[in-house]
């Protein structure tokens, strides 16, 4: 069987490719290079009115990259919610491998010592992959991408990819763009130079909240 490796991983996403299994058993990867692909705009996200109040009120530890596998199994487990989940074991062990080498980030939201939700993704240049996220906790997983775009806005990138738009992500301001216009914006955002680590998480969030579009209707 052909084993997919980290490096050829980084070469597919900066081609605008990723891969997905069929399901948490599955032993096979496919490569996913959709018609139109979604996006979550930077310069655009949408903070829900009661969103933002929780952000402000801080009800949740927010750590990054400081316990990326136990993101990735959190976005694996099953839920009644989200019963299969497309991430095997494949996925874990290649992602993990990028985070070792500095290439993929997690957002994490804490209560009292526990990982109660997050998110993770592949970062290169200034293009950001968001690849899952998960609650056990309610509203985890929407602070953590708060979180996240915050710093992403703050740290120079541009593209924050979301593969497929869904009704969740639509409340957010994700939108679908065609293929070649994906490859366009990609293409630009891999040029840029960004420091994800770098970052006054506090002043990002700060700055985002009062920035962020007026609630809509």
């Amino acid at each position: 069987m052909f084993t997919i490796s980290a490096p050829m991983l980084l070469r597919a996403y900066a081609a605008g490719i990723f891969p997905m299994a069929e399901s948490a058993e599955s032993q096979e990867l496919h490569w996913f290079d959709p018609e139109r692909r979604g996006i979550l705009p930077l310069d655009d996200f949408h903070v829900p009115r009661s969103l933002r109040k929780a952000v402000r009120r801080g009800p949740f530890e927010l750590r990054f990259d400081t316990a990326f596998r136990a993101v990735i199994e959190g976005c694996a487990e099953s839920t009644e919610d989200r019963p299969k989940t497309w991430i095997n074991d494949d996925i874990v062990r290649l992602y993990t491998e990028l985070f070792d080498a500095g290439f993929a980030h997690s957002v994490e939201c804490w209560r009292d010592g526990g990982l109660v939700g997050g998110l993770y993704g592949v970062a290169i240049g200034g293009a950001y992959f968001g690849e899952s996220m998960f609650s056990r906790e309610t509203g985890a997983s929407k602070v953590a991408l708060v979180h996240l775009v915050a710093r992403l806005r703050a740290a120079g990138f541009a593209l924050l990819d979301t593969q497929f738009v869904t009704e969740h992500l639509s409340r957010f301001g994700a939108i679908e763009i065609p293929r070649n216009d994906y490859r366009r914006r990609l293409a630009a955002a891999l040029e840029r130079k960004t420091d994800f680590r770098g970052v006054d998480q506090d002043a990002a969030v700060a700055a985002l909240l009062e920035a962020a579009p007026a609630p809509r209707p």
